[in-house]
């Protein structure tokens, strides 16, 4: 699992970028936009790009060849740009540069966001791919965390500080990944491209992947409301102050991180679709009992509970989506996964502040646990199942594998390494 902790450079940079953006951006546009609605809506840009870009990008990058491979050339382009517009951010001079280096900032990271997924998958076998899921989500989870403790204190020196950080980590990452990953000869399968199938979109979606879609969809829609909104909800209903309800939800990511690798493993060993049903039973009982909570305690206490079920889900779900369909089709169904999961960030917050202006902030947690009892039942539905690797062990000849490992055929036709 050597590579899979290099690869998870590429995510720990990503998350590092994304924490701090997120963290920091909203400051610079407070200046030049006094309505909290049009800020929301800008910080959602990422969003949009990742909604039309980067299921195109995964599609796009499973059909190109290169001598560099499939993935890396998007790399190699999109992280050195990402790096330069990240830095030129906090030194715009006008709202109009701010949103011209915002926008390329988040078109450079759509450029290469799908194929760096894509790329675990590529290098790894089936049956190893929720761990290796749950590693690169500890990096990125990581580098999250290290955004917001580190760059606090480099924003409170220079608010162009952790911004150049994160640049230089990005590079720092990009040369790790091309000399650590050679796709020609690491990657599992690797066809030239004249003898590739090829993959049309339509033939992804069949009832399976669309039921299971579904249901990403609407976890998302819970975890992402839940995410936006509750620091409110611990204001104005728990009545908290605004440092205790953020305090709160860190809970919810620090459990996350901590069981991400564990939740990987229990993947493995139990299968990804009972692993990915007990978190979603879980989340939906936690969300359901949070409105009954009248205890910062109890609610942390939740909140801990909660980070765990989503690893079980999020670990595993991503694996799941590549594993129903062929191995020549993981960047566009890489795609596909982040169009959904992008759909539900978009649509999630102003849909649960709206049942908030309506009802309340008791629905918040009323809403987020029927998203959730609506994703356990596409989940049900779908009929999903993994596909398993057959009994049978061959062995590939030493110039192929360089080595004596077993051969293992999937169900594709692919052969396998371990």
């Amino acid at each position: 699992m050597k590579k899979t902790w290099l690869l998870g450079f590429g995510f720990f940079s990503i998350s590092i970028t994304w924490s701090l953006y997120n963290a920091f951006v909203p400051y610079f546009l407070d200046p030049y936009l006094k309505s909290t609605a049009l800020i929301g809506f800008m910080m959602t840009l990422d969003n949009y790009f990742a909604l039309f870009l980067q299921p195109w990008i995964g599609h796009l990058s499973d059909k190109t060849q290169t001598r560099f491979g499939k993935r890396m050339p998007f790399l190699m382009l999109g992280m050195p740009a990402a790096a330069l517009f990240v830095i030129l951010i906090p030194l715009h001079t006008s709202f109009i540069t701010l949103l011209l280096f915002m926008m390329l900032m988040n078109l450079s990271m759509s450029v290469y966001r799908s194929p760096t997924v894509a790329l675990m998958p590529d290098i790894t076998p089936d049956h190893q791919r929720t761990k290796a899921n749950g590693i690169i989500n500890f990096m990125g989870g990581f580098g999250g965390i290290l955004a917001f403790g580190a760059g606090s204190v480099l924003y409170g020196a220079n608010p162009s500080f952790p911004f150049i950080a994160a640049a230089a980590i990005t590079l720092i990452s990009l040369w790790i990944l091309t000399a650590a990953i050679k796709e020609n000869r690491d990657v599992i399968v690797s066809l030239p491209a004249e003898k590739r199938p090829k993959i049309k979109l339509k033939g992804e979606l069949d009832r399976t992947t669309v039921l299971l879609l579904a249901a990403i969809f609407f976890w998302f829609v819970s975890y992402q409301g839940v995410e936006a909104l509750f620091t409110l909800y611990g204001k104005h209903y728990m009545g908290l102050t605004e440092k205790d309800a953020a305090f709160s939800l860190t809970f919810f990511s620090l459990f996350f991180v901590l069981f991400a690798i564990p939740s990987g493993w229990l993947g493995n060993r139990l299968g990804k679709r009972k692993t990915i049903l007990a978190g979603v039973i879980g989340l939906f009982a936690v969300f359901a009992a949070v409105p009954f909570v009248d205890t910062v305690l109890l609610l942390r206490v939740l909140l801990a509970l909660g980070g765990i079920c989503w690893a079980l889900i999020n670990i595993n779900s991503y694996p799941f989506v590549v594993s129903v369909g062929s191995e020549g089709s993981i960047g566009t169904r890489t795609g596909l996964y982040y169009l959904v999961s992008s759909l539900a960030a978009i649509t999630s917050p102003p849909l649960l502040g709206l049942m908030i202006d309506q009802f309340g902030y008791r629905s918040l947690f009323i809403c987020a646990s029927a998203g959730m009892l609506l994703a356990s039942c596409s989940s049900l539905w779908s009929g999903m199942t993994e596909k398993a690797l057959p009994l049978t062990s061959r062995f590939r000849p030493k110039q192929i594998c360089k080595a004596s490992y077993n051969r293992v055929p999937d169900v594709s036709g692919a052969f396998f390494c371990f």
